[in-house]
């Protein structure tokens, strides 16, 4: 029930289309039905010769309702796919909303392929869910009512035999088919993510793999669960024949019955035996309704089970400060006795920690791998909501800011700061999308890689590569740091910047970000002790507690020892 009502709420601006889609592709089934029943009678008179006047308005009968089941035909699907579509961009956008309010804290727990699903294969689900499901199994109610009525005021046994074969054509057959491929189909969602995930990663690592002769087994992984992908698609569209042979089993049976009720009907005086073919012949074109209701039923619980998932993705933790709406005010930013803690996380990752971090003041936090570090920087950015303590900037709280306002005066430089498959000046105006060649150039210069753009063939218009691999280890962390400059920030927080680079990049680069940011807020989070002299405070942290904080020159001095 509340699978339907999130569809609901998310498919009702189209309410309107979807019903007009409903109604014309009744029409247009309708005109199929009539064709053949109108057929049927004019080819039965016309064999006893009648005047031709007689046959005039069936013949016309038939042309219209020819041309009519094309025209309507093409009507139906304009409608019914562009509500359908409309459907998909919302339904796409309201995911997205939904992930980027729990990113990044609450998204610990979903890998990318899962992710990757939620926003392909969900939605699309969805779009399949009202244009396979809902629209063909509206149609199906709406025609087939409606035949079996105008079949039963000609006969009503003829009407009586017409209902139970659709009944059982559009009943048990799906039922027949969800009973046989219902477990597959709760297995396939889940299947192709777990499928998803290692093709990403091997797609994003292929180069490593076959470096360290990884890529069999990483290829054996993948087709193991190819292998189970498709025996699971084989058991589903088993079902689905399963289900089409009970239709075409009802559709004979029922035409058979038509002519028993209606030789006896003529026989008896009941019925013209011109009508008769119209008996015979109206099943042939009224189970076209019904031939597509067993994989109407396989897309319906698909899709419901996309909704359940998609559904479940507003329900995502979100760890990130509730923001206000006022505008900054000052250039401070504050942290005082806070406590934060990761989703899920037994114990705080933060305990009791403060800074302040005023304009022109830089600070540096080290540390070992799972001090703290990151969740520090996550914390001032507004990312992960502290349990205790307050976050400041300006004076305000962030839970009073405006997080756009914040977001331009505060930017954050990750250590996996993500660079598009794209030119070197597409990755820049990420940063600051007005910005100029010169000023792009600048902080270039200032990141200390303007010299090799200028070397560079195409200069700006240099591609990066998938996932900067057309780029060093350095050159990467300095166009992310150039980005990150462009925007002009008042505080800018440096997430390991040296990460994953060899001693002597790694001095250069701290060097050089010392001096690019000189006279800028500026907090450098580390895990080198080294080079950090220039800077006005370093804290140690341990185990989320600060263990030290100071001077440069005090806090890095070598403890003496007796």
């Amino acid at each position: 029930m509340m699978s339907v009502r999130w569809l609901l709420r998310i498919a009702r601006p189209e309410v309107w289309r979807l019903v007009a889609a409903a109604v014309l592709g009744s029409l247009a089934l309708g005109c199929s039905i009539g064709l053949m029943a109108t057929s049927g009678w004019l080819i039965s008179r016309a064999a006893q010769q009648p005047p031709v006047l007689y046959l005039t308005v069936a013949i016309v009968a038939v042309r219209a309702f020819g041309i009519g089941r094309g025209a309507l035909r093409y009507a139906e699907r304009l409608v019914g796919h562009d509500a359908a579509f409309r459907v998909l961009a919302r339904t796409r956008v309201q995911a997205w909303i939904d992930l980027d309010r729990a990113a990044p804290a609450g998204l610990g727990k979903l890998r990318s392929g899962d992710v990757l699903a939620n926003l392909v294969g969900d939605v699309e689900a969805v779009q399949d869910l009202l244009v396979r499901a809902v629209l063909p199994i509206a149609v199906a109610v709406i025609t087939g009512t409606a035949t079996v009525v105008l079949l039963g005021a000609l006969l009503p046994a003829a009407g009586l035999v017409l209902l139970i074969g659709l009944l059982v054509a559009g009943l048990a057959a799906p039922a027949i088919t969800l009973s046989v491929a219902g477990r597959a189909e709760r297995r396939l969602a889940p299947a192709r993510a777990a499928l998803t995930d290692p093709v990403h990663e091997l797609l994003t690592g292929a180069a490593d793999l076959i470096a360290y002769g990884a890529a069999g087994p990483a290829l054996d992984r993948i087709a193991g669960h190819d292998r189970k992908l498709t025996s699971l698609a084989r058991r589903s569209a088993a079902g689905a024949g399963v289900g089409a042979a009970v239709g075409a089993t009802a559709l004979a049976l029922t035409v058979v019955g038509e002519l028993l009720v209606g030789v006896q009907a003529v026989r008896a005086g009941q019925l013209p035996g011109v009508q008769l073919a119209v008996l015979a012949l109206t099943p042939l074109a009224a189970f076209e309704l019904t031939n597509s209701l067993p994989a109407a039923a396989q897309h319906l619980v698909r899709g419901l089970r996309a909704v359940d998932r998609l559904r479940a993705l507003e329900e995502l933790p979100q760890p990130s400060v509730a923001w206000g709406n006022k505008d900054v005010i000052g250039h401070t930013l504050k942290i005082a006795g806070a406590d934060a803690r990761w989703p899920g996380a037994s114990h705080p990752t933060l305990q009791d920690i403060s800074l302040r971090l005023d304009p022109g003041r830089r600070i540096a936090v080290v540390g070992e791998s799972g001090a703290g570090k990151s969740t520090l920087i996550a914390t001032l950015a507004g990312f992960l909501a502290t349990e205790q303590g307050l976050v400041t900037y300006g004076g305000r709280p962030l839970t009073e800011l405006d997080e756009n306002a914040f977001r331009r005066q505060v930017v954050v430089c990750a250590q996996d700061d993500h660079l598009f498959d794209t030119t070197i000046r597409n990755n820049l105006l990420v940063g600051r999308p007005d910005a100029t060649d010169a000023e792009l150039m600048s902080a270039l210069h200032q990141a200390r890689l303007g010299a090799w753009v200028d070397r560079q063939p195409r200069g700006l218009d240099t591609t990066v590569g998938e996932r900067a691999d057309q780029l060093s280890g350095g050159e990467r962390q300095r166009l992310a740091l150039a980005r990150a400059l462009l925007a002009d920030p008042a505080v800018l927080l440096l997430d390991e910047p040296t990460a994953h680079l060899d001693e002597p990049t790694a001095a250069e680069l701290t060097r050089d970000i010392l001096a690019a940011t000189r006279g800028r807020a500026t907090l450098l989070v580390t895990h080198r002790l080294a080079d950090l002299d220039d800077l006005d405070e370093v804290i140690v942290l341990t185990h989320g507690k600060v263990q030290r904080r100071g001077h440069p020159a005090d806090v890095l001095q070598p403890t003496p020892t007796n």
